[in-house]
């Protein structure tokens, strides 16, 4: 995949049991790209120790083009409620790649 862009989302959730659901919506987005396989689309999510979290994406399509991750049905169900679970804004910038050294992540 040559990647176009990528982006590194983060924000903060208003309490333990809303990082809970929204870990909850975000494994279900997960779970949808494992079953439509979109080969243009790298990701991951990580849940910081302090109820925030941090997704990183590789996107091997154009901004004008169909995003896999954000056309999803599971990612239409994690955002329906995302303001309410969510404690302030979202930090969302693309990002420059200085380096990678990548192995197989389970």
């Amino acid at each position: 995949m040559t990647v176009q862009y990528r982006l590194v989302t983060s924000y903060a959730t208003t309490s333990a049991q809303a990082a809970d659901e929204n870990q909850s919506r975000v494994e279900a987005v997960f779970a949808e790209l494992a079953e439509t396989k979109p080969d243009n689309v790298s990701y991951l999510v990580l849940r910081l120790a302090d109820g925030s979290f941090l997704h990183v994406s590789f996107h091997g399509h154009g901004h004008e083009d169909a995003n896999p991750i954000a056309g999803s049905a599971a990612f239409a169900e994690f955002q329906a409620k995302h303001g309410e679970i969510r404690e302030g804004g979202v930090n969302q910038q693309e990002a420059t790649l200085v380096g990678a050294y990548l192995t197989e992540i389970e």
